[in-house]
């Protein structure tokens, strides 16, 4: 006789019970393809659990031996796959995989029925078990509902007549694991069997008891809380009306806290009142959150912690000079602050305003400031701030309320004398929220701020003693009043001789520590040195220069790891190498200039640089033609030349008939970037002399200055920052209005040597120099 064979449908972690009726979910592949075969093959199939539900694609060393024989009841597809209904018949033992791609297929031996019949010797034994699996059973269901327990039992389980067909249903209701519900497929005996269902039934018994325990404890916790509460409520009313009463342990803890802090008294009186407040609400009440934040602010902010300024000049002068090269003049003022408060301690401390292009230290002055007075720091970014309760904080009647930043700062330093650093001032926002700006007005205000009111707090709170100190890249974006509250220290560009100098002092030695390279690892030659500061940086700061020097480093450090290093100066001639091409050269064409050029002056929020205009005659209907995005200033400076060379042409040389046939077009390089500004007025009438008589400007000759229509040479801004930008170009002759000699005072005694300064107060004088 053949042996049977049956398509075969693998489930992930289900196990089919003979007898009970399963919902089972199928989607793959090869299990839809077996549910077909299945329908064909009387409707029967086998199904088997695996064992492990991850695996997708199972084989026969996959899958259970011991399975279940089903009937097919109900089939509904959809897009996905299918949903089935199928009722066990028997248990049955796979024995051998048959060929087939499509789908799993065994043959298989049916295992004989489990009774109760003929038991012999373990009848009593499986009876007894039995009935103690029905009664814990009955039991679990009690625990589950304690009203409609014996009801659900009877439906689910009672109603059943065979005692083997109720352990299976209780096995496919319970809460098993995988390997458990295969167990008790497995069992080959009905004592076995109702073994395996005890244990599984005693161990849900007790989890449940834990379970209902757990929730009534939870609940009874719940209902004490509540009961406490209304009892609180009920005791403190009761205590008002005598006038008794103890405090909570946290309202008592904050008190002391408020205590300590030994506020002034009309901060006193307001704190007594919140607390007085706080103790009649519920600790469950939306607002006791809210004011015990607001009380332990209060009791956190420092009211007369202060630290003991280190008044010593010759502390303070090597601790400005070990941070920082140059800057004399900001280090003077600074010292002349600590001679004053050394003889008037109680003297308001004054409000800097450190103004320069990017990279030249202004912050990190601040932080040096702090070390050499012995004070704590704090920094605020002020840039791209909005909101103006940024800085006052928010009313408490807000979610999410909080104080502003500067009462943030000073409760983190925990002093009242900190030196505080309001970081790019230039930058602050202004929208339909407030303008900081207004706010700043009073924080720095030395009149004002004794009794700063923040919007959170909204108690007095004394500013006085706190050092501020401001930075900025340019004035032009600090509204007029609030400069006019600050001392402004202009902290200008470096030349390359203070470049090369902060590089041996500070930069290289920094990224030689960043890099984990020692001396001796790196060396760099003067030479080198100079050719990154001229060919790889432009710029008035040192932050760039910092970039290239680590470069440099971790290439050495690369180099090292690879066991390629070299211990030779890494010279000039060698930089190309290890940084690339380089990025800024000397502008092509410019080392002989054509009639009709003339090199400029100008100042950038980066420090300066060197500007070329360019003029060209053109026909008559032209007349002046003006590009390179130029503003308005710019190109009333352009027409005014114009005009001034045609109203004095015989006397300077020019041919007015000249003048008046043809037209002019002046171009200033680099289009894409505004300028504007009334110092170019010089360059443009040299530039326009020297299109009109084709003679050439000098090569290496620059020049500044505002004229007038009468051709007067007025003084202009950024002297220093512009001559620098000269030096830094090779420029070796520069003319400047003679009313700005006292900015050349500031100017390096290093730059003042390279180059030949002219001063002039009449445009005459500027072509007397140019046009010898």
């Amino acid at each position: 006789m053949a042996t049977p064979s049956l398509p075969v449908l693998p489930l992930k972690d289900t196990v089919v019970y003979p007898e009970i009726v399963q919902h089972l979910a199928v989607g793959r592949t090869k299990s839809l393809a077996a549910l077909s075969a299945g329908a064909e093959h009387g409707r029967e199939l086998i199904a088997v659990a695996q064992n492990r539900g991850e695996i997708e694609d199972p084989v026969a060393d996959d899958l259970h031996k011991i399975a279940t024989l089903v009937r097919i009841s109900r089939v509904e597809k959809h897009n996905n796959g299918a949903q089935v209904i199928v009722q066990g018949i028997r248990r049955v033992r796979l024995e051998e995989a048959l060929d087939n791609s499509e789908y799993l297929s065994f043959t298989f031996t049916e295992l004989p029925e489990l009774t109760l019949d003929n038991l012999g010797e373990e009848s009593p034994e499986v009876d007894a078990l039995m009935r103690e699996n029905q009664q814990l059973a009955q039991q679990i269901a009690n625990v589950l509902d304690t009203e409609n327990g014996d009801q659900i039992y009877h439906q689910l389980v009672g109603s059943i007549a065979n005692p083997i067909t109720q352990m299976y249903r209780i096995a496919s209701l319970a809460n098993l694991n995988h390997e458990q519900r295969q167990s008790v497929l497995d069992a080959a005996t009905s004592l076995e069997l109702m073994q395996v269902v005890h244990d599984i039934l005693l161990h849900e018994l007790q989890v449940t008891e834990l379970r209902r325990q757990i929730a009534e404890k939870a609940r009874e916790d719940l209902d004490q809380q509540q009961r406490e509460h209304v009892l609180r409520q009920q005791k403190r009313a009761i205590e008002h009306a005598l006038g008794e009463g103890d405090e909570d342990e946290d309202i008592t803890e904050l008190k002391g806290q408020l205590e300590d802090a030994k506020l002034p008294e009309g901060v006193q009186k307001e704190v007594d009142r919140e607390l007085a407040r706080l103790a009649r609400m519920s600790a469950n009440a939306s607002d006791y959150q809210v004011a015990r934040a607001y009380l332990e602010l209060v009791a956190e902010l420092p009211w007369h912690e202060h630290t003991e300024d280190q008044l010593d000049l010759a502390h303070a002068q090597a601790v400005l000079d070990e941070d920082h090269y140059g800057l004399e003049d900001v280090k003077e003022r600074i010292l002349e602050s600590l001679a004053v408060m050394i003889l008037n301690p109680a003297a308001k401390a004054p409000i800097l305003c450190f103004v320069g292009p990017p990279g030249v230290g202004k912050t990190s002055l601040g932080q040096s400031i702090a070390r050499a007075m012995g004070r704590k720091f704090e920094r605020l970014s002020l840039g791209g701030l909005h909101d103006e309760a940024e800085l006052r904080g928010h009313r408490r009647t807000y979610i999410g309320a909080m104080p502003g930043r500067i009462l943030q700062a000073i409760r983190r330093t925990g002093v009242v004398n900190p030196i505080l650093m309001l970081d790019e001032i230039d930058k602050l926002g202004r929208d339909f929220r407030g303008d900081p700006a207004a706010a700043l007005m009073e924080i720095l205000d030395p009149a004002q701020n004794k009794d700063f009111r923040d919007n959170y707090l909204n108690l007095p709170y004394d500013l006085s003693k706190v050092l501020f100190i401001t930075t900025a890249n340019t004035l032009e974006g600090i509204p007029r009043a609030l400069l006019d509250r600050m001392e402004v220290l202009e902290l200008t560009g470096y030349s390359d001789a203070e470049k090369q100098a902060i590089a041996r002092k500070f930069l290289i030695p920094r990224q030689l520590t960043e890099a984990g390279l020692d001396d001796t690892q790196l060396l760099i030659s003067e030479d080198a040195l100079h050719a990154m500061i001229r060919r790889y940086t432009r710029e008035a700061g040192v932050r760039e220069l910092e970039r290239v020097i680590g470069r440099l480093a971790r290439k050495r450090a690369r180099q090292v790891v690879d066991e390629q290093a070299t211990t030779d100066e890494v010279t000039a001639s060698g930089l190309s190498a290890l940084l690339g091409p380089e990025k800024y050269q000397s502008d092509q064409g410019r080392e002989q200039l054509v009639p009709g050029v003339a090199a400029g002056l100008a100042w950038t929020e980066a420090g300066g640089d060197v500007l070329y205009v360019e003029a060209t005659l053109t026909q008559k209907d032209e007349k002046v033609i003006l590009t390179g995005h130029l503003g308005q200033v710019m190109q009333e400076s352009a027409k005014a030349a114009r005009s001034y060379l045609w109203s004095v042409a015989e006397h300077i040389g020019l041919d007015r008939d000249k003048i008046e046939s043809t037209g002019v077009h002046i171009h200033v390089p680099a289009g894409a970037v505004p300028k504007d500004g009334p110092s170019a007025g010089v360059t443009m009438a040299t530039a326009l002399y020297s299109a009109y008589t084709g003679k050439r400007v000098p090569d290496a000759l620059a020049m500044t200055g505002e004229l007038t229509l009468s051709g007067l040479v007025l003084p202009v801004g950024g002297i220093k920052e512009k001559l620098l930008a000269a030096h830094r170009s090779g420029m070796r002759h520069v003319i400047v209005p003679k009313d700005n000699e006292a900015d050349l005072v500031k100017l390096p005694q290093t730059v003042r040597d390279d180059i030949k300064l002219t001063l002039v107060s009449h445009l005459d004088e500027v072509f007397s120099v140019v046009f010898v």
